[in-house]
């Protein structure tokens, strides 16, 4: 008897649908995308029960020709699409035609659509894949599809579903970003019969985001607008006074797609790297245009990751662009020569990236002799039209042994260095200890040891803290991992928490990065369980522990230096010594003694 046999159809399409349609709001990106691509001006989505129950989603656009209306729920049916050569240069957000099929298979649809120009619409209602009536309809131009009762034939995907309020959530940022990428389109999302956003569809970005995000948020933007050749990126960024404590605010849309990317996300922050303080994010609305062949949009079932085919020509388009805002007044100020003729209004900067290259560019040069590392760091001296000096400063001597084994025995503590480095005496070497690397480790242990028990704070005033729809549906998805950790959140509104508790170990201040980080790791942190709790754990025992930079008492600084001399640790948990060792032969020779 065969072991191979071919699937029935009915379950290949099944199979088939949950790679398109995971959870209602799945059901909506591709809606919203179709009706995009119909190019419509008005788009309405509207759900109830968190999209399980109902989802509506009608458009203006150019509507479905009769003839057409049964192929398009046609698995692989599509219009956008002709041959191998068209996936190079994709043009629309839909191509795959798999959206209706896999939609249809998995629940009741209802479609009423009207082609522009035609007499008379129609309509078609489908259950579970198939065609159970179509007939002539009076509509109006476009297209309206209802999809009822989602996974209500294949009970096994039910128990992956969440709670209305969290799919509702889900569904709430996936038309918030469609709106965002598109400012030219009037957008209207109506959840559990209650108006949510209304967007003009004048083609301003301000206005788009003053209706999505609110004023605080826009009144916070600056406007940027730059281009190098094949890569453009206009949109806003925040100027440094209004970061916030978390990524939520952060959008990026490449060719009016939205999409995830680690990649622009690290361009953008490190533009404020040196601006911000650590647990400060900057927020964007940023649409980033190149050519449709110059990147692949293929590479992810849902769409929503994009592969660049010069990911640092991209990277530092972004990064530039966003640079011009964070650094916005130091190059008012100190660069008007170069910048004055990009410069479009009060609030928007254009700087081409050779420029910016040739203000920031600080030359390093690092050479090995005598077994020292001596490093020199030529200063660029603004005032002499950016030229290094003719004699470079003193070289500074930094003789460094690497730890491979914790010493044993007494220690004498000496003290510490620029509240950052525990200095102790050990036999005839000096020791070095990062205090922050010490301290986290310790809380990273103590996390991983399964008898610990977190104790929590409880707050007098809960913190309220604005993540977004979308993190804050993941945030309540998780709570009870929370409560494990020390947090009790709940909802306050559609894109916040209210943190009544918090675990002991952490700063008040640090409470809405920390959740933000969590997020963050619930979200794209994978789903084996102690990889995940691993990274969690990071997280807090890094703002556990003390902090570098500021003041520490003795006592406090001789028992992690106990800790380190004892061997107890060696490591920080991401993969950093907490100490090294400088040998009195090694000080002897840079002082010339030998």
């Amino acid at each position: 008897m065969p072991k191979i046999l071919e699937l029935d159809q009915h379950v290949a399409d099944l199979i088939a649908a949950g790679e398109v349609v995971q959870r209602p709001a799945s059901v909506v990106k591709e809606l919203t995308e179709n009706a995009v691509d119909s190019g419509a001006s008005i788009i309405t989505v509207e759900i109830s029960s968190g999209g399980m129950a109902y989802i509506r989603v009608t458009d203006n656009g150019c509507g479905i020709a009769n003839d057409d209306v049964k192929t398009a729920f046609l698995r692989h049916a599509t219009s956008k699409l002709r041959d191998a050569r068209g996936l190079e240069a994709i043009g629309t957000l839909g191509f795959r035609g798999e959206a209706l099929a896999a939609i249809a298979a998995v629940s009741r649809v209802e479609l009423l659509t009207r082609e522009q120009g035609a007499d008379e619409g129609v309509s078609l209602f489908l259950e579970a894949g198939k065609v159970i009536r179509m007939s002539p309809a009076g509509c109006p131009e476009g297209t309206t599809i209802i999809v009822r009762d989602l996974f209500y034939n294949t009970p096994a995907r039910l128990k992956f579903v969440k709670t209305d309020r969290a799919e509702g959530s889900a569904v709430s940022s996936i038309v918030l970003k469609s709106a965002l990428s598109r400012p030219d389109i009037s957008f209207r999302y109506i959840k559990d019969n209650k108006s949510e956003y209304h967007t003009p569809g004048d083609s301003r970005i301000d206005s788009c985001i003053y209706s999505l995000l609110g004023r605080e948020i826009e009144a916070g933007f600056i406007k940027v607008n730059s281009s190098d050749h094949n890569v453009s990126v206009k949109g806003y960024v925040s100027s440094p006074e209004t970061a916030r404590g978390n990524r939520s605010y952060q959008f990026f849309f490449v060719n009016e797609r939205p999409v995830f990317s680690l990649m622009l996300q690290s361009a953008l922050e490190q533009a404020f790297k040196n601006i911000l303080p650590p647990g400060r994010f900057p927020s964007c609305v940023l649409y980033i245009s190149l050519k449709p062949n110059e990147v692949d949009v293929n590479v992810h079932p849902a769409k929503t990751e994009v592969k660049f085919i010069s990911d640092k020509q991209v990277f530092d388009a972004v990064y530039y662009a966003a640079l011009s805002a964070s650094d916005k007044k130091i190059i008012s100020d100190n660069y008007s020569t170069p910048v004055e003729n990009n410069i479009k209004s009060e609030n928007v900067i254009s700087i081409t990236p050779s420029v910016q290259t040739e203000l920031i560019s600080e030359p390093r040069v690092s050479y090995k002799s005598d077994n020292l590392f001596k490093t020199i760091n030529p200063v660029i001296n603004i005032d002499s039209a950016k030229h290094l000096p003719a004699q470079p400063p003193a070289p500074q001597v930094s003789p460094i042994a690497q730890v491979s084994q914790n010493p044993a025995g007494s220690f004498r503590f000496i003290g510490e260095a620029l509240n950052m480095y525990i200095i102790i005496e050990h036999e005839n070497s000096i020791w070095y200890i990062d205090k922050h690397a010490a301290h986290e480790r310790i809380h990273f242990d103590a996390l991983n040891n399964k008898n610990y028990e977190s104790m929590s704070e409880s707050l007098i005033t809960p913190v309220v803290c604005r993540f977004g729809h979308e993190d804050v549906s993941v945030l309540l998805e998780n709570s009870d991992l929370l409560e494990n950790l020390g947090f009790s959140v709940e909802s306050f509104g559609e894109d916040a928490v209210a943190v009544r508790n918090i675990p002991a170990e952490i700063d008040i201040g640090d409470t809405e990065p920390v959740l933000s980080d969590i997020c963050m790791q619930l979200k794209y942190g994978g789903t084996f369980k102690s990889s995940l709790l691993d990274k969690i754990y990071k997280i807090i025992a890094c703002k556990a522990a003390i902090k570098a930079g500021r003041a520490s008492g003795r006592a406090e600084l001789e028992a992690l230096a106990e800790s380190v001399m004892s061997g107890d640790i060696s490591h920080c948990p991401h993969g950093r010594p907490v100490a090294f060792e400088v040998t009195k032969t090694t000080l002897d020779k840079g002082f010339g003694r030998i």
